[in-house]
């Protein structure tokens, strides 16, 4: 089996607080007491304290995080890339920092609950199966909209994605030489469109994607019932 040297993680952050319906970006929001951000960074270092961690933040957002280090205190070691002009512009300036030979989990900033379990399930599926995509079912009905039509679809053959997803390095930073495409939603389809097939782990529902002021709602609610 190879051997892989070093763990990392990429966290992606470039929300604008649009759908949150805030001027201050939906990753610097606080929640008990921390930047979601940072709770996120947090989640990653209390798993392993062995992955090194890259945030991937707007340019114009750089020097207000790090103002928020130094207003909480914080002691997360973790090295900060600018970002690009899309969320395939992003993760490839967070790849381009990390070594070869190595295990990256790429995972979204605003998911800030995040299990142990989870991260360190992915690194492992990755090491033996190159990559590992974290995945939940549906436990809504779905149909399929096709055109001004639509159709039900059996739930049980349908997944949501979520982050982290892991990869062996070497083939991630292959696959990110390809031209971009609007079919890139997340790492995963970059990853399939170079001709990998994609293997998908459980997550659970507590990871969820903050966007809305619903799910800030809902985070607060988790965070006091953690205490």
């Amino acid at each position: 089996m190879q051997m892989f040297m070093k763990k990392y993680a990429i966290i992606v952050a470039g929300g604008s607080g649009s759908r949150m319906k805030s001027e201050l970006p939906k990753q610097f929001i606080e929640i008990a007491g921390l930047p979601i951000l940072m709770h996120t960074l947090l989640r990653f270092r209390e798993a392993d304290p062995t992955i090194e961690i890259v945030l991937v933040l707007p340019e114009n957002q750089i020097k207000f995080w790090q103002e928020l280090l130094v207003k909480h205190d914080a002691k997360i070691e973790h090295q900060i890339v600018k970002g690009g002009a899309s969320r395939f512009q992003s993760g490839k300036n967070g790849l381009a920092v990390i070594d070869d030979n190595s295990l990256v989990a790429i995972h979204d900033g605003v998911r800030p609950f995040v299990s142990k379990d989870v991260i360190l399930r992915s690194f492992e599926m990755a090491v033996t199966k190159g990559n590992a995509v974290v995945s939940i079912a549906s436990k809504d009905s779905v149909r399929l909209l096709e055109g001004s039509h639509n159709q039900a679809i059996d739930r049980s053959i349908v997944r949501l994605i979520q982050t982290p997803q892991t990869f062996q390095t070497n083939l991630l930073k292959a696959a990110f030489t390809q031209e971009e495409s609007p079919l890139f939603t997340d790492d995963a389809s970059v990853f399939e469109s170079a001709g990998h097939s994609i293997n998908l782990i459980d997550g659970d529902y507590e990871n969820i994607k903050i966007t809305t002021p619903e799910d800030l709602i809902w985070a607060e609610i988790f965070f006091n019932l953690k205490k």
